[in-house]
């Protein structure tokens, strides 16, 4: 295996006004499976085709292995690629399409095999080596074009959105087979992505892109407890982060956040250094569905807001529910035994202490409140 290194990667297209990946600094470690995420179109793909030699760098370098990489064919990098579309031959079997690029690099027909079968035992394919691409399903096709990639032991995998063509059970269950592949192999790989549940639950660390730049770096549950942009805030975590235009203001000899609608939510005392200096601004109010709590009636919490229910969507174990704080709406994670509905008040108080502000101005996250998840 090897390290990645990129160094002020930038790829700028002819026909587009603005970088496609804007001066990129990036470094994977021997063995690491680094996630790129973002929206579509926001450079993941250019850069994994930029690792794997299919686009030219406008300006930067690339480094595989301790070997810079520019204007090194694609063949001669010694990386895999593992395609959304499979990009398996259809006239040939199985074990063909996985000793392909055995073969042309003239590999003993003894190590051929030997290679093949061991890769079909480890992704559990071993009894489809004899079947044709259009006798599979989805998911065994994708476990066949990963095995093309393991045979040639390269030094890095590159996957590149693998799973979007997959239906949702079936991808649930491909995120288990890939991550177990990489700790069995453990293989230098990077993974695109679209989707942050995969990226969270795949990354030792998670890259975010946002128009062809990186918004953060870190590992999953650093960017869920500590987003550093606002972009990052609304980005990872399923449901978002609730944001919501806010006040901060001093209540009496502390502070609060004023949102939408007159609530007035206090801050956390031990929280209160922080965010003193920001006192009489109008900023972004954040805070993760899960730490919205329905309110018991006849209690009442020191955090405290309400909202008509919109859409209420059970999911077995928790229930969302959503509304609406003045203009912005607002999603609550509630236990699936909740009895909120539709078209009434729900009462819901707001554990502050995992509360974020964020700057309007600059989309910076000002403090992130707890270091725990």
């Amino acid at each position: 295996m090897a390290k990645l290194m990129l160094r002020g990667v930038r790829k700028r297209f002819e026909e587009q006004e603005r970088d496609a990946v804007c001066e990129m600094d990036l470094e994977v470690v021997d063995g690491e499976l680094l996630v790129l995420v973002g929206p579509s179109g926001c450079g993941k793909t250019t850069t994994l085709r930029i690792i794997a030699g299919l686009e030219d760098v406008t300006e930067g370098e690339v480094w595989i292995g301790g070997r810079m990489v520019n204007g090194v064919a694609p063949k001669d990098r010694d990386v895999a690629v593992v395609f959304q579309n499979y990009a398996l031959y259809p006239h040939m079997k199985v074990f063909d399409n996985m000793a392909f690029g055995l073969r042309m690099r003239g590999a003993p027909r003894d190590e051929v095999r030997r290679r093949v079968e061991a890769a079909a035992r480890l992704l559990g394919i071993a009894e489809l080596l004899g079947r044709r691409p259009a006798q599979l399903s989805g998911g065994q096709r994708q476990r066949v074009a990963m095995g093309r990639a393991i045979v040639r032991q390269p030094q890095l995998f590159l996957f590149d959105e693998p799973l979007s063509n997959l239906d949702a059970k079936l991808r649930t269950q491909m995120r288990t087979e890939i991550k177990r592949l990489h700790h069995n192999l453990g293989a230098t790989t990077v993974y695109v992505t679209h989707d942050q549940v995969e990226a969270m639950t795949l990354a030792s660390r998670i890259v975010v892109m946002n128009a062809g730049r990186i918004e953060q770096i870190g590992a999953p549950v650093e960017l869920y407890s500590h987003p550093a942009t606002r972009f990052v805030a609304g980005f990872i975590g399923s449901p978002a982060m609730n944001l919501v235009p806010c006040l901060l203001r001093t209540n009496g000899a502390g502070l609060a956040v004023e949102i939408e609608g007159g609530a007035l939510l206090p801050v956390p005392s031990s929280l209160e250094l922080a965010y003193r200096p920001h006192a009489g601004r109008r900023l972004i109010f954040g805070l993760r569905p899960e730490h919205l709590a329905e309110q018991p009636p006849g209690l009442k919490a020191d955090a405290a807001l309400s909202i008509e229910v919109e859409v209420l969507e059970p999911q077995g174990i928790e229930t969302m529910a959503i509304g609406r704080v003045g203009g912005t709406e607002l999603c609550a994670r509630l236990p699936g035994t909740s009895s909120a509905r539709r078209g009434a008040r729900l009462s819901l108080s707001a554990d502050m202490m995992h509360m974020h502000l964020i700057d309007p101005e600059t989309d910076l996250v000002i403090h992130s409140a707890r270091s725990g998840p």
